[in-house]
C-alpha cells in the first residue's frame, strides 16, 4: 500500500463517520448541547470540516472549499469567514446552526479536496515543510496526521452525542 492510498484510506474513516452520525438526525438533536454547555453535533461537525478544509487546503497550496466552494455565505454564520472554531465561546458555539444536509454537503466537498489532494501526494511530499511557525517546522505528513487525529476525535464526540440525543433529547439514533 501506498504512502497516499493508506492516508487516503483514514480519511475516508472521518467520512464515514460524518455521515453515519448525520443520519437520521432532527435539528433538535443536531442542535442539543449535553449538559447545556457541551457541543452540538453541528458544531463539532462544522467544526471537523474546518479544520479538515483549512489544514489540508494550506498544506496543499490549495484555496479552501469553505470560500470558494461558496459554503461561507450558504452557512450564513455570524463568524469570521476564516474562522474554523478554535477557542469559541459557548455564544460562538450556539451560532453554528445548520440542517444536516448542509454540513454533510459541506464536508463532502471538502472530503473530495482531501481526496484528490492525496491522490497526488508523492511520499517525498510528506516531509516537505508546510509551517514554520513551530519548533520543529510541521511537514505536509505531521500536518495530515494531526489533522486526522483532531478530526477522528470531533467524530467521535458527535457520535457520542447523537448515542446521548437519541436517549431522549430528540430523534437521533445511536
Amino acid at each position: 500500500m501506498t504512502s497516499n492510498a493508506l492516508l487516503q484510506d483514514a480519511f475516508v474513516r472521518i467520512s464515514d463517520a460524518v455521515a453515519e452520525t448525520l443520519e437520521g438526525l432532527d435539528d433538535e438533536a443536531l442542535h442539543h448541547r449535553p449538559d447545556g454547555t457541551g457541543n452540538s453535533i453541528a458544531w463539532l461537525v462544522w467544526h471537523l470540516a474546518r479544520v479538515e478544509d483549512a489544514q489540508v487546503a494550506s498544506a496543499a497550496g490549495r484555496e479552501q472549499v469553505w470560500t470558494h466552494g461558496g459554503f461561507a455565505a450558504r452557512f450564513g454564520l455570524p463568524l469570521n469567514e476564516r474562522d474554523t472554531g478554535y477557542g469559541h465561546t459557548s455564544g460562538q458555539v450556539d451560532s453554528v446552526r445548520a440542517t444536516a444536509s448542509l454540513l454533510g454537503d459541506y464536508y463532502d466537498a471538502v472530503h473530495r479536496q482531501t481526496v484528490q489532494v492525496l491522490g497526488e501526494l508523492a511520499d517525498q511530499d510528506l516531509d516537505r515543510t508546510v509551517d514554520t511557525t513551530w519548533d520543529p517546522p510541521v511537514t505536509f505528513g505531521v500536518r495530515l496526521v494531526s489533522t486526522l487525529a483532531d478530526c477522528l476525535q470531533h467524530a467521535g464526540q458527535a457520535a457520542y452525542a447523537k448515542g446521548l440525543a437519541a436517549g431522549g433529547h430528540g430523534s437521533g439514533r445511536a
